[in-house]
């Protein structure tokens, strides 16, 4: 298990650096910070000035491994934009975002899973159908035009709800967040429901094939036939075994729902990490757009890891052939 902890470790060491490599080469050459910064009214000295103060004068790997260094210790420069700590401004929006994320994939979870199971094992009736249906217009829809939709129905027409921002937060030491006022809890459900949608049908659809698959092999055939009652059979046996692929599919899609909040937060000017990057690649702020990535990398790299474990713990084949491996190495 150690060993195996390890080798995920470094693996992940390996593909942060790659991220960090192809952010900083992506937008390095993106537009000129310099200018942005100066305005138009500069004199070459003093552009010269702000350019040695960057930085940018130096070698492109120069650059790289400094960034790399700085990352390393949670450093991630100044933001050209806004002239502030970009691990502040990261901070500051990561409640939002995470918030936001947490809400979307709770309801995709405990709508998507029980609507899977109710499609697997009554597939002929049409709820099902309906709810098949349904699913379909949930994958197609781009998820901006589900947010305008959205905002369309429940807050211009209805006026229940509100089209944008974060509402009211409280702040619990550096954490800011929307659950404890009533205008924070309302602002999340429009981003919740967008931003799980797509995920939603997905699980949906996994669960439900997963059912089937299972309800046709042999041990519930037998079990049938040692005469053990349905529930019993679909939940403690059926759904059992379903949770394998499902825990793979539903961690790797947190880490999407983290990554892809970005459109979600631009629909509905929601102030998370998203937002801010969006804003960052108008005014070509590098340190803001190649920290984003390299933060949506950890978070992948982190989820991976606690998918594999939780893999590790659900499935006993897994063990029983790392096992078996180890006694043919003696």
């Amino acid at each position: 298990m150690i060993a195996f902890v390890i080798r995920r470790l470094l693996q992940a060491v390996l593909v942060m650096m790659a991220v960090g490599f192809v952010a900083f080469s992506l937008f390095a050459y993106v537009g000129d910070p310099v200018s942005i910064m100066l305005g138009q009214d500069f004199t070459e000295e003093t552009r010269q000035r702000l350019v040695t103060d960057l930085g940018l004068d130096k070698p492109f790997f120069v650059q790289y491994f400094n960034f790399l260094v700085n990352a390393a210790q949670g450093q991630f420069g100044i933001s050209y934009r806004l002239a502030r700590p970009v691990t502040d401004l990261l901070m500051e929006r990561l409640p939002a975002t995470l918030e936001l994320s947490f809400c979307a994939a709770t309801l995709a979870l405990a709508v998507g899973v029980p609507m899977g199971v109710y499609t697997g094992l009554n597939r002929d009736t049409w709820i099902s159908r309906l709810l098949l249906t349904v699913s379909l217009v949930g994958v197609s829809l781009p998820t901006f035009l589900i947010g305008i939709l959205l905002i369309l129905v429940f807050s211009v027409v209805l006026g229940w709800l509100p089209s944008f921002g974060r509402g009211t937060t409280v702040a619990l030491g550096w954490w800011t967040t929307g659950f404890l006022t009533p205008t924070g809890l309302r602002a999340l459900i429009l981003p919740s429901i967008t931003l799980a949608l797509f995920q939603m049908t997905l699980i949906m659809r996994l669960v439900r094939s997963e059912m089937l698959e299972v309800l046709r092999t042999d041990y519930i055939k037998f079990a049938r036939a040692r005469g053990l009652h349905n529930r019993a059979i679909n939940f403690g046996h059926a759904l059992k075994n379903t949770l394998v692929p499902v825990i793979t599919i539903t961690g790797l899609q947190l880490g999407g729902i983290i990554a892809f909040a970005i459109v979600t937060e631009t629909v509905f000017q929601w102030p998370g990490m998203g937002f801010l990057f969006i804003q960052s690649v108008s005014s070509a702020d590098v340190p803001v757009m190649a920290a984003y990535l390299l933060l949506i990398a950890f978070f992948f790299v982190l989820i991976n890891l606690i998918v594999d474990l939780l893999y590790y713990a659900v499935d006993p084949r897994l063990r029983i052939d790392r096992g078996a491996a180890g006694g043919h190495g003696h």
